[in-house]
């Protein structure tokens, strides 16, 4: 079946969209995106993904290409459409195509922002087998520009680094910088010590995670210790436990990192509750 995408007001078949190549995220990366996962065809932690959307788009100076309640309305149309039951929504804006290349901003009163959607079905997205297992991650040098706290669509070096760590024999990297560790290529990292879950406090150097945010919350409303703070990957080689967090991964254990294993290799009790809790809350509130 044909996928239907959204782009610029339109449902599209996926093999009839388009996009200007004048379009600036083809040409400068100038676009900010989310992605929101889908389970048993809701929409899970949407506030807080539209929140961080209008963040992004405030800091880069680019206009808001649709009000909040027509995008929510785009994105379940786009579910139904595609009946999606686990999956994920992916929604990307750009700064538009003025009709050609140029490095200063086109004036926004007369090039509207690019607007597209698109849904990707994930059966059983909650159930993966990793989450079991858990993960394995190499450590990598962090040489990305500046702002990591805008999400936006410059994503070579974190796509360089998961093909750093599939080479590795690994499932993903975690990025260093200055001796700390700041997150995973796509994810915001942890170790845990005891009953202290650790991560590094929010600032540009970092994504502010929605998934981190509502995990966060949760560990505290269950009494666990939270310690906002750098850690570096010696550190985490000590700890008791690691995860990950991410929209699509939700709460992943981490078992090994640059090939020394995190106790006896296998998800210990933190992280695994803790995935547990962020499910059935989200479920409960998911719209």
């Amino acid at each position: 079946m044909t996928r239907t995408v959204y782009v610029n007001g339109d449902y599209l078949p996926e093999d009839e969209a388009k996009i200007s190549i004048f379009d600036r995220a083809f040409l400068m990366a100038d676009g900010v995106y989310e992605v929101t996962s889908v389970l048993g065809g809701k929409l899970i932690d949407f506030d807080g993904h539209l929140a961080r959307l209008e963040r992004s788009l405030a800091e880069l100076d680019m206009q808001k290409p649709a009000a909040f309640d027509d995008l929510l309305e785009i994105h379940r149309e786009l579910v139904a459409r595609n009946d999606i039951t686990d999956g994920l929504v992916y929604l990307q804006v750009t700064r538009g195509s003025a009709g050609d290349r140029d490095f200063a901003f086109p004036d926004p009163e007369q090039v509207k922002p690019t607007l597209v959607l698109f849904t990707q079905s994930k059966p059983g997205l909650a159930d993966s087998p990793a989450a079991r297992t858990g993960i394995k991650v190499i450590s990598i040098d962090d040489i990305r520009w500046g702002r990591r706290d805008i999400k936006t669509t410059q994503l070579l070096y974190p796509s360089m680094g998961k093909m750093m760590a599939k080479k590795a024999g690994a499932d993903d990297a975690w990025l260093v910088e200055d001796g700390f560790v700041t997150e995973g290529t796509s994810n915001n990292a942890y170790i845990v010590k005891g009953n202290r879950i650790i991560t590094r406090a929010l600032s540009n150097d970092i994504l502010h995670g929605i998934t981190r945010a509502a995990v966060l919350r949760f560990a505290r409303e269950a009494q666990m210790e939270v310690e906002e703070r750098s850690f570096t990957i010696d550190e985490a080689k000590q700890a008791d436990e690691a995860f990950i967090t991410s929209a699509s991964q939700f709460v992943m254990p981490v078992v090994g990192i640059d090939g020394a294993q995190l106790g006896d290799g296998t998800p210990g009790k933190v992280a695994p509750r803790l995935r547990e809790i962020y499910l059935d809350e989200s479920r409960k509130v998911a719209i």
